[in-house]
């Protein structure tokens, strides 16, 4: 909240670094790494340039965005998310990380003054109004790739990183930052697909600003000068900046594990009564169908490049909310026989091939495929014995007439004829 109060009183107030007659002052530059925070856009720590002269000391944050434009949500959620490049003081910029006691590492790069000299004119442009918005990308255009970006536009002499891999992939990487919120990474692996699961290079590793800190430090150029002249800790940090490890009772995987065992005893129950609870399917495939409906506008309409293809598709697709509804009534039980027979077959035929495949899940996902699976098989096998229960469902009897159970476990009607006798309806 702090950096868009920020960033708006940077507009407000007309200050732009770029505007600044600095004359040729001998420049330094650093990068400003803090360490991650509590808030989720905080997991993977930021990154920013700092710029001192003997009559400047400003910082140039590309992690800013106004969350008052109009359909903010609905763009973040469709891709179309906007972030900017600020400019200002550097006494601005620390306090919010203090208040929230995270560590801030300032490295100071070895760059000649022509070097130093050619990156500020290269902020200076890119923060005009005209030019200072750009379209976020999580993991290939973010505060930290930006940066990196410019030091190669800069540089006179090509910058070597080291060629080391930490991390099999996106997810993997995110992962290890949200391993203390699992509920979160959850969420991002049901939204996101396969585009997260190519092998990285070194150099894509680095859009995690913690990860970019450590490659920086043992960067060099082409001619043989380490990018990185020396380091120092502006502020050492306090314990708590993130919030601790989510206790494993409160987790997806739990909660995942939890609903396929109360769905097989349920699917059990209902086999031994012949009855099939249709709350429960509603509720369940309800659930399914309405996460479908997000996961399909993900995949066709967001512009996230990673969204597709997302083989979850398979299991959570709008088809589901057909038995959510179709179960309620005798005439359209095909529609939900029809969607049971293709999760049975679907989502086993998935299973078998999710192993040979690129995109990786989430642990907590196979249960709830489980639990789906499990319901549509015990509906196929109770339905085709033509002679189940619904709970709770029963036909009013008329006439004195004997009666016999239905499809759905109510019981038919006798009427009397005018003989005396009765017909069955």
């Amino acid at each position: 909240m702090r950096r868009v109060i920020i960033m708006i009183l940077s507009v407000l107030l007309g200050f732009q670094a770029y505007s600044l007659e600095v004359g040729r002052d001998s420049l330094t530059v650093s990068l400003i790494t803090c360490a991650p925070g509590s808030e989720i856009y905080e997991l993977c720590g930021h990154e920013a340039v700092r710029v001192r002269s003997a009559r400047m000391d400003s910082v140039w944050n590309y992690g800013t965005f106004d969350f008052n434009e109009p359909n903010f949500v609905y763009r973040f959620v469709k891709g179309e998310t906007d972030y900017m490049l600020s400019s200002y003081p550097f006494s601005l910029f620390m306090p919010e990380y203090v208040y929230a006691g995270r560590e801030v590492t300032e490295q100071e790069l070895n760059l000649t003054q022509e070097e130093a000299w050619r990156l500020l004119g290269l902020l200076r442009e890119e923060s005009k109004p005209e030019n200072r918005k750009y379209r976020y990308n999580y993991v290939k255009d973010n505060c930290a790739t930006r940066i990196l970006d410019r030091l190669d536009q800069a540089a006179g002499s090509r910058v070597i990183y080291p060629d080391t891999i930490c991390y099999g992939s996106f997810r993997d990487e995110m992962r290890s930052f949200h391993k203390d919120y699992p509920w979160y990474q959850f969420g991002i692996d049901l939204a996101l697909g396969g585009g997260l699961d190519y092998d990285l290079r070194s150099r894509e590793e680095m859009f995690v600003p913690v990860v970019m800190k450590e490659k920086v430090a043992g960067a060099h150029f082409a001619d043989g000068r380490p990018l990185v002249r020396s380091t120092r800790i502006l502020f050492e940090g306090r314990p708590g900046a993130t919030l601790p490890p989510t206790p494993w009772y409160l987790t997806p995987l739990f909660f995942s594990c939890l609903a396929f065992l109360l769905a097989i005893g349920v699917c059990l129950l209902q086999g031994w009564k012949k009855r099939i609870y249709r709350w429960l399917y509603t509720l369940w495939f309800g659930i399914c169908g309405l996460g479908g409906c997000v996961v399909l506008f993900l995949v066709v309409i967001s512009q996230h490049e990673a969204t597709s293809p997302n083989l979850l598709l398979v299991w959570l697709n709008p088809l589901q909310l057909l038995p959510a509804i179709c179960i309620w009534f005798r005439r359209l039980r095909y529609g939900t026989a029809a969607i049971a027979w293709y999760d049975v077959v679907a989502l086993s035929c998935m299973l078998l091939v999710w192993p040979f495949q690129q995109q990786s899940a989430n642990p907590a996902f196979f249960p709830l495929i489980g639990t789906t699976l499990a319901l549509a098989a015990t509906y196929l096998l109770i339905s085709s014995q033509n002679n189940y229960k619904v709970k709770n469902e029963k036909n009013s009897n008329i006439g004195t007439g004997r009666t016999r159970d239905n499809e759905f476990g109510g019981k038919r009607r006798s009427v009397k004829t005018k003989t005396g006798g009765r017909n069955r309806r």
